[in-house]
């Protein structure tokens, strides 16, 4: 037998049956990132991988083991160029804000980006493949912490509009470049003495990237990370002044938040607010996000504040069955086109009514194959139409099409089936459902 291939590790299917949850979250979050005046941005799926070596940080896991980069075929002059596979969708979007002058626009610029597919050669988990989608927003030219309770507040009404309740979001200040290094400095000098009792990757991140030693998941090291000095309580003025307006405006959005000081995010280009949303059920984080105020710098742009999240659809939709949330019922099949004659003339009236159907956008299905009468009207039947539209002998010499009501069980035969005129079936169908 020849061999059966089946989709990678870490990758998968988006199968019809799962599309309407896809569809109706995309419909809720766009709407809502819309009401908040955010205009939708889409960016290549492949970028130089300096764009994101730079932004993401050496230290970092993406960097070091996840990220999917390669060299492209050489150019005309014999130079190839090392490409890499979307890692994450923020510093593509700052990217583009800069390459093509969006900050010459009105600040601040906000931009959303819908089910763009993000790779990572990490661990398949639960609602997370090395091919994943996210849903995310980025505001670029504007520091006030209104934009960052804005953003969040955005964020909580795309879960609680899709029917997720029971979620808390968890925000934290990791400090700017005026007071983190200091704050760093007393982080390792207080894991110093500590580090031969760690884990391994956690004597990485002493030397590559110390914030990451709050976020290790190592039983062996959480008694350690409970005992570390927090970042809220080494903050400089204006970043402590920042972080308790973001707070007061989260008041006024209504969003039910705490603060969670070992939220550091795993990425370098973050400054100030970070922040999570984590189902208060089984402790799952739907997204993740933070502010970024030095990123289109690193990326040869000006200084320019931005914040941004991006949100897993694969997770929340997860989210979404566990907990028993349906996507709206979606618009079954109107119609059901049967023909009754082996003549090529009755499979072209019925392919010319589909057809008529289709354009006045009436769903519409048809039997192909050249069924027999009786097996037409079981796949009919079988369908979920609301109606079939039939074509035999009399309804072709007569110009017109019998509709039978496929749904209407216990009426009388006359009740459930009429002849209709070709050229008023349209109205017919518009008028009767």
């Amino acid at each position: 037998m020849p061999e059966q291939y089946r989709t990678l590790q870490g990758f998968r299917d988006i199968l019809p049956d799962e599309q309407p949850y896809w569809r109706y979250f995309e419909k809720i979050a766009a709407e809502v990132a819309e009401t908040y005046g955010y205009r939708r941005i889409e960016t290549p799926t492949l970028e130089e991988t300096a764009v994101f070596r730079k932004t993401s940080g050496e230290g970092t896991d993406v960097v070091e083991h996840e990220m999917y980069s390669f060299d492209d075929r050489a150019d005309k002059e014999g130079r190839r160029q090392n490409i890499a596979l979307r890692p994450e969708g923020t510093a593509s979007v700052v990217r583009a804000y800069l390459e093509h002058g969006m900050f010459k626009l009105p600040q601040p610029v906000k931009l959303y980006y819908m089910s763009v597919p993000i790779f990572r050669h990490d661990k398949p988990q639960a609602g997370r493949y090395r091919e994943h989608h996210q849903f995310g927003c980025e505001v670029l030219g504007e520091g006030d912490p209104a934009i960052d309770a804005e953003m969040i507040g955005l964020l909580h009404q795309v879960y609680t509009r899709s029917g997720l309740q029971r979620l808390r979001v968890h925000i934290n200040s990791i400090g700017d470049q005026n007071c983190r290094p200091q704050y760093i400095q007393k982080l390792k000098e207080y894991y110093r003495p500590l580090l031969e009792d760690c884990c391994e990757d956690c004597q990485v991140r002493f030397v590559k990237n110390p914030l990451r030693l709050l976020d290790c998941k190592m039983p062996q090291d959480q008694p350690k990370i409970a005992a570390a000095p927090r970042i809220t309580d080494n903050l400089c003025e204006p970043c402590r002044e920042h972080f308790e307006a973001v707070q007061r405006f989260l008041e006024m959005y209504q969003v039910p938040y705490i603060v969670d000081k070992l939220i550091v995010r795993g990425l370098d280009y973050y400054t100030r607010t970070v922040f999570e949303v984590i189902s208060e059920d089984n402790k799952l984080a739907l997204n993740g996000g933070g502010r970024y105020d030095g990123l289109a710098e690193i990326l040869g742009g000006q200084p320019t504040p931005g914040i941004g999240f991006g949100l897993g659809v694969e997770r929340v939709i997860q989210e979404m069955k566990r907990r028993g949330i349906e996507p709206p019922t979606e618009e079954p099949t109107r119609a059901f086109v049967v023909y009754f004659g082996k003549e090529p003339k009755f499979k072209d009236a019925a392919i010319q009514v589909c057809a008529q159907l289709r354009h006045a956008g009436i769903k519409a299905e048809m039997s192909y194959g050249n069924r027999s009468n009786k097996a037409q009207m079981k796949q009919a039947n079988n369908s979920g139409a609301v109606r079939a539209i039939i074509i035999g002998e009399d309804e072709l010499a007569g110009g017109f099409v019998s509709v039978k009501n496929l749904q209407a069980e216990g009426m009388d035969t006359a009740s459930k089936q009429a002849q209709v005129k070709r050229e008023e079936l349209i109205d017919y169908l518009c008028q009767h459902g």
